[in-house]
């Protein structure tokens, strides 16, 4: 275990800014002595990262491809988003179309980082969130990081487009690991919505990733944002998504998870500023003998902040699903609303979900609520269809389907939403046939 950390961390970044060394070095010294986590960790009881330590991860990729046709595997149609692409952790210049860029709007990948002010900016934010202290896999992204994304939307700025950025992974001849980093800053009374998909290569893939996003919503600043992971199996992902609100701000996230062979997701969102609101909603659907772990917790810190939690998973084959959500309500948190729902279905005798909704609370004038179920299809509502004459088989895809699909109604972007049924709609249906009535 300590061999895949000390591997690790001995790696070079590569060609960084210099600006960015002095923050590798740091990830270097917070990640020196450390172990990866077994089944020992409470937190890591359900998700064995065997994957991980039985392979050559620790390697850096080679030069990535600038194959136009790479394109095809995350364009969405009608989205008309500002896109800025990596290939294997490095920006791609050739697959981005940012277009021109609204006033406002700051968009920079750290490679192309030159200005004094962006550079003194993202210097001020990086690692804020995410502590690489208290997080092995944060330690690592930090010694790793090359490149990454700074976007930042100016006070009272409200931009319209979408910002898409895509996280695209090929295969390469060995096993290798990257970074994947993503700031946010939403400065006072600003809006956006940002859009993270993470794609890759119809090929069986032999990557990595090690992602953490970074999302500081500032004082009544509204932030819509999606992350999507849509890769192939064969990709190990880790990933954390820290977010931190400020007086009266709003985060409206929605995710959506397909299984891997390792994929776990932490996502941690404190509510610093009275009148912040949050609301999650997230979909995962792991099936033949994949895996999807979301640990989400839930930080209300100030009075007067709300939240509202709803996780659904559908569970296939062999596949595991694991959803760990913890609402932690502070001393001073008075006048707490926060609910939390997840809601699981398994598809066949074989398939496992490990759900554990918590709450913790230190403030006596709150409103909290948590609930989580797992269960089969029903069988008097798979009768009632049968009797209209319509195919077991058939019953099941739209029984299945319907469970994910009032979540994905949620969605304000409706290209968002055509992209996303009939890719979801295939895991039912293999038969197209049956996909018919879904989309």
């Amino acid at each position: 275990m300590t061999d895949f950390v000390e591997k690790a961390l001995s790696r070079e970044a590569g060609s960084v800014p210099g600006w960015l060394a002095a923050f590798n070095t740091l990830g270097r010294h917070s990640g020196e002595g450390r172990v990866l986590p077994d089944l020992k960790v409470e937190e890591w009881k359900y998700t064995s990262l065997r994957p991980l330590r039985e392979g050559q991860y620790q390697a850096a990729p080679q030069a990535a491809p600038a194959d136009a046709d790479l394109v095809g595997h995350f364009a969405i149609a009608d989205l008309g988003a500002h896109v800025l692409a990596f290939v294997n952790g490095q920006y791609s210049e050739s697959l981005s179309s940012p277009g021109p860029l609204p006033e406002g709007l700051s968009l920079v990948p750290f490679s192309r980082a030159s200005d004094d002010s962006d550079i003194s900016l993202i210097s001020a934010h990086l690692g804020s969130l995410a502590n690489g202290q208290a997080r092995l896999f944060t330690a690592l992204n930090d010694s790793w990081l090359a490149d990454g994304v700074y976007l930042r939307v100016a006070r009272n700025s409200h931009i319209k487009q979408p910002i898409q950025l895509v996280w695209l992974t090929t295969a390469q001849p060995a096993e290798f690991g990257i970074a994947q980093r993503l700031l946010v800053v939403l400065e006072e009374g600003s809006e956006a919505t940002v859009l993270e998909h993470f794609a890759s290569s119809a090929e069986g893939q032999n990557v990595f990733t090690n992602g953490v996003t970074e999302l500081v919503v500032g004082d009544n600043a509204r932030l819509h944002h999606y992350r999507l992971h849509l890769e192939e199996p064969g990709v190990l992902h880790v990933g954390a998504i820290h977010a931190s609100l400020g007086r009266s701000a709003t985060l409206n996230g929605f995710h959506v998870a397909l299984g891997s062979r390792l994929k776990r997701i932490d996502l941690v969102v404190r509510h610093r500023g009275e009148g912040a609101h949050c609301e999650l909603n997230g979909v995962y659907l792991p099936r033949l003998r994949q895996h999807v772990d979301y640990h989400v917790t839930m930080d209300h810190e100030v009075p007067h902040c709300t939240s509202e939690q709803t996780f659904r998973g559908i569970v296939a084959d062999h596949g595991q699903a694991v959803f760990n959500g913890r609402i932690h309500i502070h001393r001073d948190a008075q006048k707490t609303s926060a609910h939390l729902s997840n809601r699981n279905l398994l598809t066949s005798n074989t398939a496992e979900v490990d759900t554990k909704p918590e709450l913790e609370i230190y403030a006596d004038d709150v409103q909290c609520s948590h609930g989580a179920t797992v269960a089969q299809l029903d069988s008097e509502q798979l009768h009632y269809l049968r009797t209209r004459g319509i195919s077991e088989q058939e019953a099941r895809v739209l029984l299945s389907f319907g469970f994910i699909n009032e979540l994905l109604n949620r969605m304000d972007r409706e290209p968002l939403q055509r992209y996303l049924r009939p890719r979801l709609a295939q895991l039912f249906a293999q038969d197209p046939d049956l996909m018919r009535h879904l989309l």
